[in-house]
């Protein structure tokens, strides 16, 4: 039975949303092709009519991913106009997205194993992490696009740093000061008059 090019697209769009979820929640390695197609609906055969690779679905949901999350940011970014980076930085450092990593930074869950990718699955992502940057940028006092765009930088380096220190800790209180103490930093770490 031959499947229509609109039910097509539509599985492609599924296992992306779901690879984008999964990937984060497990890894890349911790979830296989048949498992992830499984989750959809589909058969593993299915799977090569959609995607070359694994490789390539890896790309794609990390793009997905992170776009996703830069929509969440401008929106936490929009509704806080004269705070808007301690609202993002409390936003970031959350409890909620230091349980469920499956539905937030891609760089904090999987940033590691992005290095680990081949340069192509780093490719795909590229545009979106610029994106981010753009957007910090945005946020952060400075002269310069060069003096923003190195703030937003330290700025994503801390929170990407502080949530990753918070989820390796098997001590709740400890994980909790972690995410409450950079959180506080992060509006002191930028420079005003930053050239």
């Amino acid at each position: 039975m031959k499947v229509s090019k609109q039910k097509m697209a539509e599985h492609r769009e599924q296992i992306i949303t779901a690879a984008a979820k999964r990937f984060r929640e497990k890894g890349f390695d911790g979830i296989g092709v048949a498992d992830l197609m499984k989750e959809v609906g589909l058969t593993h055969g299915g799977f090569y009519g959609h995607f070359g690779s694994k490789e390539e679905l890896i790309g794609l949901a990390s793009q997905r991913a992170l776009r996703e999350t830069a929509k969440k940011w401008e929106k936490v970014i929009e509704e806080a106009p004269d705070r808007p980076l301690e609202a993002f930085a409390k936003f970031y450092l959350s409890k909620r997205h230091q349980i469920r990593p499956e539905a937030g930074c891609l760089l904090a869950a999987l940033g590691s194993e992005l290095d680990r990718q081949p340069r192509s699955v780093k490719e795909a992502v590229l545009e979106e992490q610029l994106n981010i940057f753009d957007l910090l940028s945005r946020i952060v006092p400075g002269r310069t696009k060069a003096a923003k765009r190195k703030q937003a930088i330290v700025i994503l380096a801390g929170l990407i740093g502080g949530m990753i220190l918070a989820r390796s800790m098997p001590d709740a209180a400890l994980s909790e000061e972690i995410l409450e103490t950079v959180s506080a930093a992060i509006p002191n770490w930028v420079q005003a008059d930053a050239a």
